[in-house]
């Protein structure tokens, strides 16, 4: 099992039941439940139930929630798992700069945790992604931990019929009995556009990502709820679906560009799209944030480097890599095998730097 500090955070967390779930409806006391009750990590109360060494004070509290919460050990979870392979599958759209440094924290903690991590990219391609669920199948993985993809909702099922755990993370896909570690993208969105209203903006566009995707849709959903929380009229002209592509969002921000009357700041939804709508604005001519302010979802080393430095959302990689980690080896231990699905969402911080500002008198 891996250590405490793994899964310290999980322990800490926000857990919400999915009530799309079925399983979800009045289900048994779990493991993670005695950790929320007792205050600890889940690994602490791991090694208590296994027998293992325990803190005093931890030991104490970790009996009174088990007496309080009315836990039992469950014989068949065990039972359940005994033919573990000790290798993780890892699917993702693509390895980009967020989903490459998810398999560097991942890949990083699980082998601490013992296990090898085995990666396929789908390019968001069906037949790329059935294939891949059969060769994860075939290959007898201890879990999935996926980017939610609805073109897998069939292929998933039959790995969770077949006792094979998943674990969304950055994307999901509603009405699956899978475990979710995803970041509050609207309530981050809100804050993003927000910090663009406080400094004066008015005219703000938004490059918006893929709408088919959850992902997608609260980012969008959140830069909508900003303007209305401040009474800002809705411009459909600003609203640019650019896809998560860079080349989308560099025809994405020449289309805002050329309006009668462009947006004074621009919120993009994700990198790809701030590094498409950065390079226009450089062949243009314009200047950040002189003629124009710009966010982003994400937070990439390039921000860092750009002359301005690129205000941006940053998602916590590490966070959500301990959580995935806590919750796989929570869920592969004979006390976690039948648990209900978990929902843990994880916050996000606002990262300020040059590129936003007050509108000029020229630019509103």
């Amino acid at each position: 099992m891996a250590g405490n500090d793994a899964l310290l955070e999980l322990a800490h967390s926000k857990t919400t039941f999915s009530e799309n779930d079925e399983s979800a409806r009045k289900r048994p006391s779990t493991i993670i439940d005695v950790a929320d009750e007792a205050g600890v990590a889940i690994g602490t109360v791991s090694r208590y139930l296994n027998g293992l060494s325990v803190r005093p004070a931890n030991r104490d509290l970790i009996e009174a929630a088990i007496h309080r919460l009315g836990y039992r050990r469950n014989a068949l979870a065990a039972a359940m798992k005994s033919d573990l392979t000790n290798t993780v599958g890892f699917l993702v759209p693509s390895m980009s700069e967020f989903h490459t440094a998810m398999l560097e924290q991942l890949g990083r903690r699980l082998r601490t945790a013992g296990r090898a991590l085995l990666t396929y990219c789908h390019d968001d391609d069906p037949a790329s992604v059935d294939d891949a669920l059969k060769f994860f199948a075939a290959h007898r993985v201890d879990c999935l931990i996926m980017d939610g993809n609805e073109e897998a909702r069939e292929g998933v099922r039959e790995l969770i019929s077949g006792g094979t755990p998943v674990i969304f993370y950055d994307n999901d896909v509603p009405n699956l009995a899978v475990d979710r570690v995803l970041v509050e993208n609207r309530a981050a969105s809100v804050r993003a556009v927000g910090q663009l209203l406080d400094i004066g903006h008015k005219r703000i566009a938004v490059l918006a990502g893929d709408q088919r995707n959850y992902t997608g849709r609260e980012r969008l959903e959140g830069y909508l709820q900003a303007l209305r929380e401040r009474d800002i009229e809705i411009v459909p002209e600003y609203i640019v679906n650019a896809a998560w592509n860079e080349s989308r969002g560099y025809a994405g921000m020449l289309r805002l560009l050329s309006l009668e009357q462009p947006p004074t700041a621009v919120f993009a939804c994700n990198y790809n799209m701030a590094v498409g709508a950065l390079a226009l604005l450089k062949e243009y001519g314009r200047r950040i944030p002189d003629d124009i302010s710009l966010a982003s979802f994400d937070d990439v080393p390039l921000f860092r480097l750009h002359d301005v430095g690129i205000t941006a959302v940053a998602q916590p990689v590490e966070k959500i890599a301990e959580t995935i980690t806590g919750l796989m080896v929570s869920r592969l231990s004979e006390e976690g095998a039948l648990h209900a699905p978990h929902t843990i969402m994880l916050g996000c911080d606002i990262i300020l730097r040059g590129s936003t500002r007050r509108p000029n008198a020229r630019g509103g």
